[in-house]
């Protein structure tokens, strides 16, 4: 009975509507959902971007690169580390503040640590690194951190690395496979750490073991953790890196993009951004970008032409 009273007052109303000229009809099937517009990559950029380790660090403040970046139009800052004046509480939370205020996120926080070394002391001492940068991560509210495997240490000098392509030979009686051992286990040492602050580590591709995508993918497939992923450089595969890119971007929680405006300190890469952010949306890559400018040109026209190119790119 109320059945039947439902659809004589439904009938009603479509008829009466049907008098007024408003022509409601009966569907005669659900509608077609509509897919939303993509979402464009947020774009941040590297503090290390104005250093670029030229001069002392203290004329790079990281107040005055966050300031930079908003007066540029960036999205959010990757704060370099060792670009840091201090660790005390009171200084991260500054920086907290400065780039909120500046409608900012502080997305990215750039880390150095090595755990190529036979010396389990040494692996040691960067694991207990590594678990305090992580510590100063949350206190800034970063959601990642980049990691490194470190390097043999057998090339003295980073010239002479770039010099033979970022390859260098292992240790005297020590091979590749027992540094990703090392290298597994030290990390997975970290990960405890890194889940209880809510900070995803990212293996960059960064010379040393993770100098090729089949060693950054060895050693996140062999831990297999939410909490360890890749931050992704562009500008660390120095031959054919559009399909070395795409093996490892599917894990990317973050993408390191190098320009060279002025041409590169140690080489110079022409980087088809198109191409990248092609393979990138193929990926499901939905995060920030971050520029490293790592050219000769002032700072000052190089980073907002870097940041034209990858906003476009990655519209």
């Amino acid at each position: 009975m109320q059945q039947g009273r439902r659809d004589f007052l439904r009938q009603s109303a479509l008829a009466a509507a049907g008098a007024l000229g408003l022509g409601l009809t009966t569907p005669s099937h659900a509608a077609e959902p509509v897919a939303a517009p993509r979402r464009p990559n947020p774009i941040g950029v590297s503090t290390y971007s104005f250093w670029r380790f030229n001069g002392p660090k203290e004329n790079y403040s990281i107040e005055s690169c966050i300031d930079q970046a908003a007066a540029m139009g960036f999205d959010g800052v990757e704060i370099l580390h060792v670009q840091m004046t201090s660790e005390e509480p009171g200084y991260l939370q500054n920086l907290k503040r400065r780039a909120f205020a500046n409608g900012l996120d502080l997305m990215g926080f750039s880390t150095h640590q090595g755990f190529v070394y036979p010396d389990k002391e040494e692996r040691q001492r960067n694991i207990n690194r590594t678990i305090h940068q992580i510590e100063l991560c949350y206190e800034l509210g970063i959601p990642t951190m980049r990691l490194n495997t470190g390097r043999w240490g057998t090339t003295k000098s980073f010239d002479a690395l770039m010099a033979n392509r970022g390859i260098e030979p292992a240790l005297d009686g020590y091979t590749d496979e027992e540094g990703f051992v090392w290298v597994i286990d030290s990390i997975e040492r970290c990960l405890p750490k890194a889940e209880q602050c809510g900070v995803v580590l990212g293996l960059e591709n960064h010379w040393g073991l993770g100098r090729t995508p089949e060693g950054v993918l060895r050693i996140v497939e062999a831990i297999e953790s939410p909490w360890l992923q890749v931050t992704l450089d562009t500008g660390n595969f120095l031959e054919d890196p559009y399909d070395k890119l795409e093996m490892l971007a599917s894990r990317a929680i973050l993408m390191q993009a190098k320009t060279y405006y002025g041409g590169g300190k140690w080489y110079t890469l022409d980087l088809d951004y198109d191409r990248i952010a092609a393979i990138m949306r193929k990926h499901n890559f939905n995060g920030y970008v971050s520029l490293e400018f790592e050219g000769k040109e002032d700072e000052k026209t190089a980073i907002p032409k870097s940041l034209a190119l990858l906003r476009k790119a990655f519209r």
